[in-house]
């Protein structure tokens, strides 16, 4: 609590700290009431019956994505503290503990100069020595820091010390690089963190899962600017893509899950040779809705490439507000729902439409690197007369198939996206389908069971910020080990917020 003598006699600088002091107030509360029910959440799943419960991995994948909200939410409440106010003491933890055998690598970091202020020399009179655990590939080792402290023989000016070098997680063990590796592991590897404790385990390093889980929430909360960023920077393109896939997310206290969603918006600007780097951004949402695509797309305005799903259909709705956007739709869902006919026995009509896409598709590879102008020019000299031909098929056999068997349902599809479908035609930039942005949320699809999140929103928002910063350096050929190390250190140096796009993947690129 601040002193009477503390407080500054302007009216205008005491009304901006009781504001300031109000603000912090009201997000400590919302911070309450989301750990409130994060708790009443983890006390579900560890104390309810064992007939509810799922099976043990998942239960495990439950609770540290959970304690991994928790972190998060203790960084946010960190940061958030009133200036010059005293931190609370850290609650109690297992924080592991080193063992002997580990190697050592010590550093010292010196006082910048041993000449006292008085002019006298300094003389070392002890030091202060604290381990941190460092992982390199293969090997664990202890970053061993030591601070010699000095003292003046000619005066009584007090120690001389120099200032403890800044950490990603405060008083914790985990080196930057360490916690880039916990990341990796789980995100990109899709280790659990338990698997991860049971191989530090092997290894003699006591760890609990809720102490990784704890790094883990603490390093999403750092990174989540940098993830605004890659947002932000996505959003200022003239065209991008976007999907959707379940996300099964674990109920605790239940045997089942109920389905929530990841949207993914990604750039890709190599078919053309376009300039922008590419990248993707994950975003969870508890539904399917066409409201989330809008409310993600907030600000963005030009060419989306989609698939039919008729969610996306608000954002061209006539009465919608906000910036214009334009849907190319997707040749490779259309081309699909044929295949799949031709999979139930003789489909001569099916197999003849796979066969018309399949030749655009010839002429696309062939375009693919080519300069949007010259994508263009070629498409209209040799796709336009094609796609002329299938609108001229796709009318006759719409006349003669029953609209409700399988066939005329996949026609008919192809009839009600035709326009969107034809975009691609009138502009060298579009994609023939939205494979592209499929490919980049495929590793959800595949690892669904990593992918369980307890029933809340938090653990969900840490994946998407991790994954989509991870995805983003596989998209650019960029180490995401290397990346998140380097990365974290440029925060606990004090990177400027003004500079958080400096931080992006695609500028990690090396060689």
């Amino acid at each position: 609590m601040l002193d009477a003598v503390d407080l500054p006699d302007d009216i205008a600088a005491l009304k901006a700290m009781l504001i300031a002091s109000q603000l912090r107030e009201v997000r400590k509360d919302e911070r309450i009431e989301r750990l409130e029910k994060l708790v009443a959440a983890f006390k579900q799943a560890t104390f309810g019956r064992k007939s509810e419960k799922s099976d043990p991995e998942q239960f495990d994948l439950a609770l540290e994505d959970l304690e991994t909200a928790m972190a998060a939410v203790h960084a946010e409440d960190e940061t958030d503290s009133a200036p010059g106010k005293r931190q609370p003491k850290s609650r109690a933890a297992n924080r592991g503990s080193l063992p002997a055998h580990l190697p050592r690598v010590e550093e010292i970091v010196e006082p910048e100069s041993l000449i006292c202020t008085c002019g006298g020399g300094l003389h070392r009179i002890g030091e202060d020595v604290s381990e941190r655990l460092d992982i390199i590939p293969a090997q664990f080792r202890v970053i061993v820091t030591r601070r010699p402290k000095y003292a003046c023989r000619a005066c009584t000016d007090g120690v001389f010390q120099a200032a403890a070098p800044a950490r990603l997680i405060r008083a914790g063990l985990p080196t930057e690089a360490t916690i880039a590796h916990v990341l990796v592991s789980k995100y990109a590897d899709h280790l659990p963190l338990y698997r991860q404790a049971q191989i530090m385990s092997r290894q003699g390093i006591d760890l609990d899962r809720s102490t990784l889980a704890d790094w883990v929430g603490r390093a999403a909360f750092e990174l989540r600017p940098v993830f605004d960023a890659l947002v932000a920077d996505l959003k200022r393109s003239a065209k991008l893509f976007m999907d959707e896939t379940r996300a099964p997310v674990l109920d605790p206290g239940s045997r089942k899950t109920k389905t929530g969603y990841f949207w993914a918006l990604a750039r890709d600007d190599r078919p053309w040779d376009g300039g922008a780097p590419p990248g993707v951004a994950f975003t969870y949402a508890p539904g399917r809705g066409g409201q989330h695509a809008e409310r993600i797309l907030q600000g963005f305005t030009g060419i989306l490439q989609v698939d039919g799903y008729a969610g996306y259909n608000r954002l061209i709705a006539p009465d919608r507000v906000g910036p214009d956007i334009q849907l190319a739709y997707c040749w490779a869902h259309a081309r699909r729902k044929l295949v799949e006919i031709t999979r139930t026995g003789s489909a001569p009509i099916a197999e003849d439409g796979v066969k018309r896409i399949g030749e655009l598709y010839r002429i696309e590879a062939e375009l693919r690197g080519l300069p949007a102008e010259a994508r263009l020019a070629e498409r209209q000299a040799r796709s336009v007369p094609l796609i002329a031909e299938l609108r001229t098929w796709l009318t006759q056999h719409r006349a003669r198939v029953a609209g409700k068997s399988p066939l005329g349902e996949a026609l008919a599809y192809i009839a009600k996206y035709w326009d969107g479908l034809c975009i691609f035609l009138a502009d060298g930039r579009i994609e023939i389908d939205n494979n592209t942005v499929e490919r980049t949320i495929r590793p959800i699809a595949l690892n669904r069971k990593n992918a369980l999140f307890a029933g809340h929103d938090a653990g969900a928002k840490n994946w998407a910020t991790i994954a989509s910063l991870i995805e983003t350096c596989k998209l650019n050929s960029v180490d995401p080990l290397a990346y998140l190390g380097a990365t974290f250190n440029a925060i606990v140096n004090g990177h400027r917020q003004s500079q958080i796009e400096e931080l992006l993947p695609w500028h990690h690129r090396t060689g």
